[in-house]
Formats: structure tokens, C-alpha cells, sequence
């Protein structure tokens, strides 16, 4: 069996040059036997540290996998982060080139602004709606470098938690804020209605997962900077998107976002 550092090292360069000529990968799991959920962070880690190294930054980090649904389909108990650049983010209402991505999919999302930093380990949904400074209506692009997203929790891992894209609409400063839990979405692409849900179906609320994420990332020494933006998970199913088509996420109390892709 190849080295648990040759795994890791192969991994990392199988997943940059997929995302850099748009051509997806084999699983991991597959390819790799023995790659592990360590691995996996490790991969997302030094890939991460290839973006930043060519000019990038960290704005935040991004939850996955907060939904049953998708914690059953991939046989997993808990959520899984990545994170979240500023080459990531795309303007409300504008278009993004759909060759970009390998197979991208939109979930809509409860996006946080934090004023203070939250850390773990501890921190609670108290915690984190006091150091929240204000939410906002967003569409994350999920985009898997893996041939058909056949993913297993190993793969979406080191792949950065499936995470390609960002787009927030309005900010709503948190003293003006609904019920997060409350807050419903209706998500439509090219006008078509294709999923609702709510904050609800985000580990019972959207705070939960930064609090599980703040938590988590302690066991790595790092935290929740101010400043920093969050994407805590999707409230409906993703579906597929491709050029030539607009997707856009209503949200009762919050208002809408939307991306084209061409």
C-alpha cells in the first residue's frame, strides 16, 4: 500500500490539476485505498495552501453535509467544512461561466457575518448569533472535481467540501433578523420551482452548524475571525445547473439571490 504521505501528495495533485483543467477524477477512495478522513483534511489543507500561495484568501468556511438526507446517503453522523476564498465569490444577479466548474450544483443557504470570533471548543448557538453582525440570502456553487459526484465522505473532503462558489444577496443586520430556523426558501431554476425547505433542516438551525464548525476547526487551532463569512449548510436538495440557465433562491424573510450561468 502506498505511504500515507505519498496518498496525501498524490491526492492534493490529482484534485489541482482536475480543478485546473476542469476535468474530474476518479474517486479518491477508489484510487487511493486508504486514504482517511485525516488524509482528506490534510489534502483539503495543502491544496488550500496552493490557492493562497497564487495570491488567494480566506474569507470564511463553509458546512456540509448538515442535512439527514445527505448525511444518510453518504453513510456519515456529522457535518464536514471547507473553505471559502475570495476568488470564490460572485456578485448577486450576475453570470458565472458554467465551463468553470465540472458538474456544479446550487444550494441555497443561510449565509452569517461574524463581528466577533467564535471558538470552540464549546461554542453555541448562543455564541454564535451574539457574534453574528448580520445574514444574508446566498446560493453556494457546489462543484465536484470527482467523475459524477460519486462521492464518498473521503472524497468531498479533500475535495474542499465540494465548495466552488459563493453568491450573497442583502445583508440584514441580526437586530432586524427573523427566526433562522423559521425562515423558509424556495428555490427556481429559469423560473421553474424545483425545491423548498427551511432553516430548520440545517442540523435544526443554521447557528448550530457554525457552533458544530467552531467546535471542529478548534481541534485544528483555528477559529472564526470577524469579518469572516459562513455558509452552514443547504436547505434543500441541489440540483444540477449548466449554461444558459438562472437559478435563483427566494427566502420568505430574508429576499432573493440569484446567479446566471453562461
Amino acid at each position: 500500500m502506498t505511504p500515507p504521505g505519498r496518498r496525501r501528495e498524490e491526492a492534493a495533485r490529482l484534485l489541482r490539476e482536475a480543478e485546473r483543467r476542469t476535468t474530474p477524477v476518479e474517486p479518491l477512495s477508489t484510487t487511493l485505498p486508504g486514504l482517511d478522513l485525516a488524509d482528506a483534511y490534510a489534502v483539503q489543507q495543502d491544496n488550500i495552501a496552493h490557492r493562497l500561495a497564487a495570491g488567494a484568501t480566506v474569507i470564511g468556511h463553509k458546512v456540509g453535509l448538515t442535512s439527514a438526507a445527505m448525511q444518510q446517503l453518504l453513510g456519515v453522523h456529522e457535518p464536514d467544512f471547507g473553505h471559502l476564498l475570495d476568488d470564490m465569490v460572485h456578485r448577486d444577479g450576475g453570470t458565472v461561466r458554467a465551463t468553470r466548474y465540472c458538474g456544479p450544483r446550487v444550494e441555497p443557504e443561510i449565509c452569517f457575518r461574524l463581528a466577533r470570533p467564535v471558538r470552540g471548543p464549546g461554542a453555541t448557538v448562543k455564541d454564535v448569533l451574539a457574534a453574528t453582525e448580520a445574514v444574508a440570502p446566498a446560493l453556494e456553487i457546489v462543484d465536484s472535481r470527482i467523475r459524477d459526484w460519486r462521492i464518498t465522505l473521503v472524497d468531498t473532503v479533500a475535495d474542499n467540501a465540494s465548495s466552488a462558489g459563493l453568491v450573497c444577496g442583502s445583508w440584514t443586520p441580526m437586530e432586524y433578523a427573523p427566526d433562522l430556523a423559521a425562515v423558509t426558501v424556495d428555490l427556481h431554476v429559469n423560473g421553474d420551482h424545483v425545491a423548498s425547505g427551511s432553516g430548520a433542516q440545517v442540523l435544526g438551525h443554521p447557528a448550530a452548524a457554525v457552533a458544530w464548525l467552531a467546535n471542529t476547526l478548534a481541534a485544528f487551532g483555528i477559529g472564526l475571525d470577524p469579518g469572516h463569512v459562513i455558509l452552514p449548510g443547504a436547505m434543500t436538495t441541489a440540483p444540477f445547473v449548466s449554461a444558459g440557465q438562472k437559478a435563483e433562491a427566494r427566502f420568505d424573510a430574508l429576499g432573493s439571490v440569484s446567479v446566471s450561468f453562461v
